[in-house]
């Protein structure tokens, strides 16, 4: 299994993607067991809050993984995958409990993407959090452009992305990426202690109060939706093929 899943308590559920070794990267099985989880959240009455986290200490969640995902050549394949990532995030944000992303290790590229698609960002202190896909040549796909003008505006994203820029838990907090920095010390336990608070009202209240902060723009769904057409386009475009091919032989 490359995403565990724990029961915490009678309310909350902890998964963890683990592929340590691919520095936690999305691939194709974690997509399909995200989903598999999230169709069981979906439907399970008690759970109030979902955590996510990477395995170990160094990544979050680094990307998409480039080895396996570099094995789709053209654009219908690319369009595919793209509205597949953004069904799923889009049901994660839709969940009808409360969903924290647990950052335990640096971020990166899609990593970033999935964390947009929760409720609530925590972070270990000493990461880093780097919108690093213009270094390949791409663009935001699977819903993070949108996402992320909505948290830090647009000036703000455009700048971490057209530099592709790697910065400070400090400094992402600075600008209301994420919710909370914690101590340290101990961060498991001090996500939970943040998390029971969330715990208090039943999956009907959260629902209800989810939604209606969803309803703030009309064109919000139109937005996401329209990432996919220049996400794939520029998939199949030799630079980022050439981009890819350097990254892989390199790290050979």
């Amino acid at each position: 299994m490359v995403l565990n899943q724990k029961h915490i308590s009678d309310h909350i559920v902890w998964a963890k993607i683990n592929r340590p070794k691919a520095l936690n990267a999305i691939d194709f099985e974690v997509m399909e067991q995200l989903e598999e989880m999230v169709g069981k959240i979906e439907k399970d009455e008690s759970i109030r809050v979902l955590i996510l986290s990477g395995a170990g200490e160094k990544f979050f969640v680094s990307g998409g993984d480039l080895k396996k995902f570099h094995t789709i050549k053209s654009k219908e394949k690319a369009v595919d995958k793209a509205k597949r990532m953004q069904r799923l995030l889009s049901r994660i944000e839709q969940l009808p409990c409360w969903t924290i992303a647990h950052i335990n290790g640096d971020a990166y590229g899609g990593g970033i993407e999935l964390m947009l698609a929760f409720d609530f960002r925590v972070s270990v202190p000493k990461v880093k959090f780097g919108f690093t896909q213009g270094r390949f040549y791409l663009v935001p796909g699977w819903g993070g452009l949108t996402r992320l003008v909505e948290k830090v505006g647009r000036a703000k994203a455009l700048q971490w992305l057209g530099r592709s820029e790697v910065t400070s838990a400090n400094s992402v907090l600075a600008h209301g990426l994420i919710e909370h920095i914690l101590k340290g010390e101990n961060p498991k336990q001090e996500t939970l202690k943040w998390a029971e608070q969330l715990t208090k009202n039943d999956r009907k209240f959260i629902h209800i109060l989810k939604e209606g902060a969803m309803r703030f723009s009309a064109h919000r769904q139109e937005a996401l939706d329209a990432e996919v057409a220049p996400f794939s386009k520029l998939w199949i475009d030799e630079q980022h093929i050439d981009r890819v091919d350097a990254f892989m032989n390199k790290k050979k």
